[in-house]
């Protein structure tokens, strides 16, 4: 088992959790807003995610979708779709709530509206259907992770992903949804989701830019 390997690996893994993303901005904004028992459901399914985008970078496939051409623009498309109907959806009920405050003066934010299946199920895909996910993913294996390493090694670094990934959502959700927390944030639960709201629209039209640059490229080279 390579040790310093290992280390190397959940360095670059928790500098890349701890840095502010789709993942970070969903499970504060369900933490904060929805039960706890939800907030976690999105925590394990970003782990999920995280765990299956290990496997299939340490098994090649991801690589092969990124290599075709096909598969990678169709998981694109999905992944820009998915995170711009979700950051949609955060930037209406906002602005659904604001309007509301408006007109009647006084309109509490509505909390609790999503089960343990929807949060796991929105933590699962955010982070699954994320291309830049598994572009992380196939860099950092393919740098660090040679035919020669054993499967102890690779099995070993698999648990590290997914128990970093763990430990670190989960800590966020337990944090974020004590009562006493929620009802402080309560009131800018709007603004919460607003920014969530713009940061997954911003992610999705980045993926979107991305796709349009290289369907151009090829375009050229073609003419």
């Amino acid at each position: 088992m390579n040790i310093e390997l290992l280390l190397s690996l959940a360095i670059i893994h928790a500098v890349a959790l701890v840095s502010p993303g789709p993942d970070f901005a969903l499970v504060v904004r369900l933490a904060s807003q929805e039960s706890r028992s939800t907030a976690i459901a999105s925590a394990v399914g970003i782990s999920i995610a995280i765990l299956i985008h290990t496997i299939l970078s340490l098994t090649g496939v991801s690589l092969i979708i990124k290599s075709s051409q096909t598969l990678y623009t169709i998981m694109q498309m999905v992944g820009a779709g998915y995170l711009a109907w979700i950051g949609f959806s955060a930037v209406k009920g906002s602005l659904q709530h604001w309007k509301a405050k408006v007109s009647v003066n006084s309109s509490p934010f509505k909390l609790n509206q999503l089960t343990p299946k929807q949060g796991f199920m929105q933590g699962l895909w955010t982070n699954l259907l994320n291309p830049k996910a598994m572009v992380f993913f196939i860099i950092l294996f393919s740098a660090m992770i040679t035919p020669d390493v054993s499967f102890i090694t690779k099995l070993s670094a698999t648990v590290i992903m997914l128990g970093l990934s763990l430990i670190w959502f989960v800590l966020i959700a337990l944090i974020l949804s004590k009562p006493m927390i929620q009802q402080r944030v309560q009131k800018a639960a709007p603004a919460i989701n607003l920014f969530t709201g713009l940061l997954f629209m911003a992610v999705s039209s980045a993926i979107m830019y991305n796709l349009l640059e290289g369907v151009m490229v090829l375009s050229e080279s073609a003419i």
